[in-house]
């Protein structure tokens, strides 16, 4: 019997990215320590670090948990909220 993954299972969600509002909005210069945080604990992998060390940060693929917003919703999160209506992810299981 073989085992599926998370990212197996993650990949039949489906996205609909709000272009035009961002639901996740990080300050700019982001202290390092704190975005370390949320590279390590993020289960969507959306804050990491480039081959050069930068910060990246990319909302597309959010799970909508608040693992960010609990983690440094007073320090580099400036802003979280739930995607507008009809954005954001919808699960599929199968």
């Amino acid at each position: 019997m073989s085992m599926t993954t998370v990212d197996e299972k993650l990949s039949v969600n489906k996205y609909a990215v709000d272009e035009e509002v961002p639901h996740i909005v990080v300050v700019r210069d982001a202290d390092a320590a704190e975005f370390d945080k949320l590279v390590t604990c993020c289960p969507a992998a959306l804050y990491q670090r480039d081959e050069d060390g930068a910060p990246t940060f990319d909302y597309a693929g959010c799970l909508e948990c608040g693992t960010c917003r609990i983690l440094c919703g007073g320090t580099i999160v400036e802003r979280w909220a739930y995607p507008r209506g009809s954005m954001g992810v919808s699960y599929r299981f199968g």
